[in-house]
């Protein structure tokens, strides 16, 4: 079979198979309900009880496309008796991304630094950092890259691949203006210190005041992980014929190559297959036993999951180009990586004060990974790099949970004041 009629049957197999579930999944959403309608005296039987956790959990199974809403109406900040109304306003807009800021209501916050999340691309929406941005908002004006799902653009926006998602980080600064910072969370955090290299070197206004790294694979020669090892177990030319898909044509992308969302879910799940299997089946118990603080435990795996559950698929070529080069490859550290033809060169950076986070237990950014860029941004004086690792924290604790919020937000907070006060 040539490799192009593979790429539009893998996707065209998971649709046929979404397509089949459709009915079922309405018709247990429309009956829901009536199952769960403490008024009537059926609700109550524990046969009902089964049958409506079984169907809420079924429910929740279902594989999602849109972006859910951030929904931060409002946040706490930090000299504010109470809380502050946000807005979510559209700062600038390509086919691919959106510049999303989350405005303040009252003119009391405009001194609050800018910041710019890079959110990563790497099969689910911004909204995975919905937390990140939520403990940000208290000392800080925040935007973020907020990606489209590529199944949404047409083939007539263009390609998008490594070069242009790092073009897009210089754009945003751009439109930010002088005096802003840059923080990436994972998977970007490459093209964040490309984009703050080569601004850096054209002195550009916009280059940002200080670059927070988080988790992100800088050098994955560093103790890899086994995502680093599955990379480099193939060609390239293997994730291209195998893990390389056609939008269908009732979507406005139909036609574009990319790196399925449901792939990558499904290739994030098989990581931690057991403890998620764990968790239906403890929310089906807590659902049927229908205690108070049972449902709210469910409803707190319901809230991860539906989040979890919605994918974005990836332009082929920033999925390959990534592959290729940031964990096969390793353009980076080896100082050759380039951006349209142009040397990247991280020994510019002389005045972005540097912060990297790692966390201790991080089974995919391991320890050392991110701290690697200390050593190519050659040009920094030591007393504008500062390095921190988490104890306790896997991947996701970094950025969200308990820890994030208590040890490691005073630490991002203080790197982007201090830079902040020497502007």
């Amino acid at each position: 079979m040539p490799k192009s009629w593979g790429q539009w049957m893998m996707y065209e197999a998971y649709q046929a198979q979404a397509d089949l579930l459709w009915p079922v999944r309405n018709f247990t959403k429309a009956l829901l309900p009536s199952l769960k309608d403490d008024s009537h005296a059926w609700s109550q039987w524990a046969p009902t009880r089964k049958l409506a956790a079984a169907w809420e959990v079924f429910g929740l199974s279902e594989i999602t496309h849109q972006r859910r809403p951030f929904g931060i109406e409002q946040a706490n900040v930090t000299g504010s008796a109470d809380p502050v109304e946000i807005t979510e306003v559209a700062a600038h807009s390509t086919p691919f991304a959106t510049l999303l800021h989350f405005k303040k209501a009252g003119a009391s916050r405009k001194t609050d630094p800018k910041v710019l999340i890079v959110a990563p691309m790497s099969g689910h929406f911004a909204t995975l950092l919905r937390e990140t941005v939520r403990t940000m908002l208290a000392d800080h004006d925040v935007y973020i890259t907020d990606w489209h799902n590529a199944r949404d653009v047409p083939l007539s926006a263009g390609r998008f691949g490594l070069d242009e998602y790092t073009e897009h980080i210089i754009d945003f600064l751009a439109v930010m203006g002088p005096g802003s910072h840059l923080m990436a969370i994972c998977q970007p955090c490459v093209s964040a210190l490309a984009a703050t290299a080569l601004m850096s070197e054209d002195r550009h206004p916009a280059t940002p005041a200080s670059l927070t790294l988080m988790a992100g694979p800088i050098d994955c020669r560093i103790s890899p992980t086994s995502v680093n090892q599955l990379a480099v177990t193939k060609p390239i030319e293997w994730f291209e014929s195998n893990l390389i898909g056609r939008v269908p044509w009732r979507y406005p992308g139909a036609a574009r190559r990319v790196y399925p969302g449901f792939v990558q879910l499904a290739a994030f799940m098989s990581m931690n297959k057991e403890r998620h299997v764990n968790s239906f089946k403890e929310m089906y118990k807590l659902l049927q036993a229908h205690e108070p603080e049972g449902l709210e435990k469910a409803e707190a795996t319901r809230t991860f999951y539906e989040e979890y559950f919605a994918v974005a698929d990836l332009p082929a070529e920033f999925y390959l180009e990534t592959v290729k080069s940031v964990f096969q490859e390793y353009d980076l550290p080896k100082g050759t990586l380039k951006f349209r033809d142009r040397m990247v060169k991280p020994a510019a950076i002389r005045r972005t004060a540097l912060l990297t986070v790692e966390g201790e237990r991080d089974d995919i950014c391991s320890v050392g990974q991110t701290l690697a860029a200390h050593d190519l941004c050659t040009g920094l004086r030591e007393y504008l790099k500062t390095h921190y690792v988490q104890a306790g924290v896997g991947h996701y604790g970094v950025f969200s949970g308990r820890r994030w919020n208590q040890h490691i937000y005073p630490v991002v907070r203080e790197s982007i004041h201090t830079a902040q006060a020497s502007i």
